[in-house]
């Protein structure tokens, strides 16, 4: 019995599920919806970060679509090899399954009124895009004919089934390039048919258009694989709960358990949920939020959003999002030196684009943040002007971000200072006291993106996580380009000192995962061109190669040539403040290992009590 059955066959005082053989089974399938859950924030070790807030959100009357949370428990019993699940969990997911198809009046495979449902990953604490998730399961060549009825929405129908075959050709065929080097080979389909169209965006795209990518995208498959797309939405069903279960043990996921030290018998829960549309036209919109800002700590509200796109397409950066305040899209538009007439025609903010949904979504931001008393990360679709909550969770912040909000909480009578203490990780420290660009140094500036996460980072260029990897093991600090980062990318992210993005938003994958990595980024700088067949980046006549050293500054988004001097960081403000409150409780004393002048005068800066060890050879 492996370490995770054995931690899964010791939990106690479980609820028992569904009736089989004259025993009963273990429960296994929790239910959210309206009306309420039948789980809460208290179980997140079972129903796992996600499944736990959704539920939690429901209680608390927040507009949650309905769904269902199969428990990690599930995870360490379900046979990756055969495919096995735990006796009665199949029952006790139809049972879940019917229960939804009454509270949203439609049928799961129904051809005249289709229910879609969302298939997503959940573990006791947050990994963002770290395992996988499938959209508008539950598509294929009659349902979507009955979504194009019930919708009034043609286009509407055709966008969501490409995506679903997309995504689930990704995540449960397993159809993913071979290399950081190929291109996906979906998005090679879609580019391809733009190029015909003369198009640059998606949302271009004819109905004509779509159902030749469906086809395409059906023909590629069976290429691959060997086999037809499948279309019995059972079937596709429980190919995404394996998929996800199985992305548990997926290299990044391991990547990322390694570094945060999460141990692997916990296991991830998987969440099926009803599909709310951010793409069924001007009217819909998808984003991710946050309560706080997430670089810097103030208490400001931030996110971005897209019109008439699903969830994936702004983590993603597929498309330029835009920003969910108008203060914050006029600041973005000064930095990119777009008018204000221009932005507001093209770029609008959330709060002037559909002020009444806006206004919705701050004040559950606000009863969120009080409610857990943490920076939250929000997800939300709009949906005919409709704003529904997908998911909420304490959001990943930067080292000066998360003391900030420490002591402002506090300040705020939020939590106390005990708790402002203890949510400050030694990593985080570490990372403040990292350096940035020095302001009286020489620089070349060739181009400007968003600062994502802050800090200064110098390196050679590389343009794979294989070549970022690879370059740290020789113990050489390199600089990650990508177009956009995918959760593929995680280990180059963490081997490499800083990460610089063309394209993408400060939510986006580069930007959120360099967060919560410590790593300095810069995301959406437009102006490169990238091409990982030559191995060169370029900005207008200025042309980088792999191995050319750059430097990013991830406060100001600015990227230069060569390698720029830093200066070290000085102890003040928010950093200082809590630093006092850990003097007044703290038991240890602190001293250094000091041998020169100036490590001592460094030290005594930061706060050391005196000289723990000096080694006199170093200093003749």
């Amino acid at each position: 019995m492996s370490t995770r059955q054995k931690k899964s066959a010791s939990a106690k005082g479980r609820k028992r599920g569904a009736v089989r053989g004259g025993k009963r089974a273990p429960k296994y399938v929790y239910f959210f919806s309206g009306e309420g859950a039948e789980g809460s924030a208290e179980m997140r070790d079972l129903l796992g970060g996600k499944g736990a807030n959704l539920a939690e959100m429901a209680n608390i009357g927040l507009p949650v679509p309905p769904g269902f949370t199969i428990t990690t428990e599930v995870c360490a019993l379900y046979d990756r090899k055969t495919g096995k699940y735990p006796p009665g969990l199949e029952q006790q997911v139809e049972d879940a399954l019917k229960r939804l198809e009454r509270i949203m009046g439609k049928g799961f495979g129904d051809p005249s009124n289709p229910l879609l449902v969302s298939v997503r990953s959940g573990a006791r604490v947050s990994m963002p895009g770290m395992m996988d998730t499938v959209l508008n399961l539950g598509l294929n060549d009659e349902t979507v004919e009955g979504l194009a009825a019930a919708s009034g929405n043609e286009r509407f129908a055709w966008d969501s089934y490409r995506r679903f075959i997309q995504m689930y050709g990704d995540v449960v065929l397993g159809l993913k390039p071979a290399s950081a080097k190929e291109a996906d080979p979906f998005e090679a389909i879609i580019e391809e048919k733009k190029e015909q169209r003369g198009v640059r965006l998606d949302t271009e795209l004819t109905v004509e258009d779509l159902q030749d990518l469906v086809a395409a995208f059906k023909d590629l498959v069976r290429k691959k694989t060997g086999r037809a797309f499948p279309l019995d939405p059972r079937e596709q069903l429980w190919g995404a709960i394996g998929a996800v279960f199985g992305s548990w043990d997926n290299e990044r996921a391991v990547a990322y358990r390694k570094l945060h030290r999460i141990p692997e018998w916990w296991g991830t829960a998987v969440n099926v949920q009803a599909m709310v549309f951010g793409n069924m036209g001007p009217d819909s919109a998808t984003g991710v939020a946050f309560t706080r800002d997430p670089a810097t700590g103030e208490k400001r509200f931030f996110g971005e959003f897209l019109v008439n796109a699903q969830g994936e397409d702004v983590v993603a950066g597929i498309r330029t999002p835009q920003q969910i305040t108008r203060a914050a899209s006029r600041a973005w538009a000064k930095e990119r030196g777009i008018s204000e007439r221009e932005r507001a025609r093209l770029y609008p903010s959330l709060e002037e684009l559909m002020p009444e949904c806006y206004r919705t979504l701050t004040k559950v931001a606000a009863k969120l943040e009080r409610h857990y008393r943490d920076m939250q990360d929000l997800e939300f679709t709009i949906e005919r002007g409709r704003l529904w909550m997908l998911q909420t969770r304490s959001g990943k912040r930067t080292a000066a971000a998360a003391v900030r909000i420490a002591v402002d909480m506090v300040n705020e009578r939020l939590i106390s200072r005990a708790e402002a203490i203890a949510r400050i990780e030694p990593e985080q420290i570490d990372q403040l006291l990292h350096p940035s660009i020095d302001p009286r140094a020489s620089k070349t500036v060739i181009a400007k993106g968003l600062g994502a996460s802050p800090g200064a980072a110098s390196g050679a260029v590389v343009f794979s996580s294989e070549e970022a990897v690879a370059a740290a093991g020789r113990g050489e600090p390199v600089v990650l380009v990508r177009v956009e980062t995918s959760p593929e990318d995680f280990s180059g992210m963490v081997a490499a000192q800083g990460i610089l993005t063309a394209r993408g938003g400060r939510t986006s994958h580069a930007a959120v995962v360099a967060r919560g990595i410590g790593k300095p980024c810069v995301a959406g700088c437009e102006a490169l061109r990238i091409d990982y067949a030559a191995g060169t980046m370029a900005v207008g006549d200025t042309v980088v190669r792999q191995g050319d050293p750059i430097t990013i500054d991830g406060s100001t988004g600015e990227v230069m040539l060569g390698r720029v001097p830093t200066v070290e960081p000085k102890m003040s403000g928010h950093f200082a403040t809590l630093m006092k409150w850990a003097d007044e409780v703290r038991r240890l004393g602190v001293r250094t290992n000091a041998d020169t002048p100036k490590d001592a005068a460094v030290a005594r800066r930061f706060g050391a009590e005196g000289i723990g060890l000096c080694r006199t050879e170093h200093m003749f």
